[in-house]
């Protein structure tokens, strides 16, 4: 297996301190996966409330055997953002790739997962790529010539706003070429106390993982942020159809990052995720504008995630 290099780090560096001296404060949501972000979102895809991790495992459990008589054996499998790679051998043990390619930007968690997918799968290359999925990045040559698979399980696309979405479905597209087929899976709108419940739990798991971005934030850029004085919140809002993550000012709080100082009024924050939620048309749409065509729907029986399986068909000379 081939041995990932460490992530740069002047991509965070960039995104954090134009982030917080934004006019609204703002942060990436992927800079809350280092190792130990990384660790602490696999903790809260186990809890009782995040319904999520456990409804989209069990749907792809379930239908396996129709997406093996969909997607051709031999090809590449490609997943963006593979962090613990827990639903990875389900897909794997169905559709028996030649290869394997996970993607994510934490790269000493990404070597763990990798090789304990690279261990149970003796038939199957693994090629871990440490790189940001919404960037521009190369596949391995080795898999050039094989027909792809994209797999981006867990509603991932939700961080996304729908105009970064669809450029990232875009970017998707190019990356893996005209053909090439993508399995993703999409959070659906349900009751907001479900939603906050699920984004909010009560053994503070969540708070744990947003509040891990100023721990890392002093860690890496010589940050003096007081922990303290920062709490986690989820919001829903009605209008944009998702969840928000914001990190709120508990009190008037000044701390310097790499030297630059900021200044949090009380009940002021940081943004620091989204996690949209689409009705049936809603996705069918956003997939539609990155140039995938959905040929595949699935979802739970009480109707809380759907799985796609989709194609980047020919572009059409006309509509």
């Amino acid at each position: 297996m081939l041995k990932t290099p460490e992530p740069a780090d002047a991509a965070f560096r960039e995104h954090v301190l134009a982030g917080l001296a934004a006019p609204i404060p703002a942060i990436p949501a992927r800079w809350l996966y280092d190792h130990r972000g990384s660790e602490l979102f696999v903790a809260i895809t186990r809890l009782p409330a995040y319904y999520l991790a456990r409804t989209e495992t069990a749907l792809l459990e379930g239908i396996r055997p129709e997406i093996a008589a969909r997607v051709p054996a031999g090809g590449a499998v490609v997943e963006f953002g593979a962090g613990s790679a827990t639903k990875t051998p389900m897909l794997l043990s169905a559709i028996r790739p030649a290869a394997y390619v996970p993607v994510d930007i934490s790269g000493d968690y990404l070597e763990e997962s990798a090789g304990e997918v690279d261990a149970c799968f003796e038939r199957i290359a693994v090629y871990p790529v440490v790189a940001d999925f919404a960037l521009p990045f190369d596949l391995p040559g080795e898999i050039a010539a094989l027909p792809k698979l994209g797999f981006f399980p867990g509603s991932t696309i939700g961080n996304f706003v729908p105009r970064t979405a669809t450029d990232l479905l875009r970017h998707f597209r190019e990356l893996l070429g005209t053909g090439a087929l993508l399995l993703i899976g999409m959070d659906r709108v349900k009751p907001v106390e479900r939603l906050i419940a699920a984004y909010q739990d009560s053994q503070g798991t969540t708070a744990a993982f947003n509040l891990n971005l100023l721990d890392r934030i002093n860690r890496e850029l010589d940050g003096t942020v007081p922990l303290d004085a920062f709490r986690h919140e989820a919001r829903w809002n009605d209008i944009l159809s998702r969840i928000e993550m914001h990190l709120v000012a508990t009190r008037d709080v000044e701390f310097t990052v790499e030297g630059q100082r900021f200044q949090f009024a009380q009940g002021s924050s940081i943004h620091t995720e989204n996690s949209h939620k689409y009705g049936r048309r809603g996705a069918r749409l956003l997939l539609l504008a990155g140039g995938w065509t959905p040929i595949g729907e699935w979802t739970d029986p009480a109707g809380d995630f759907v799985v796609v399986l989709a194609q980047a068909q020919p572009n059409r000379f006309a509509p």
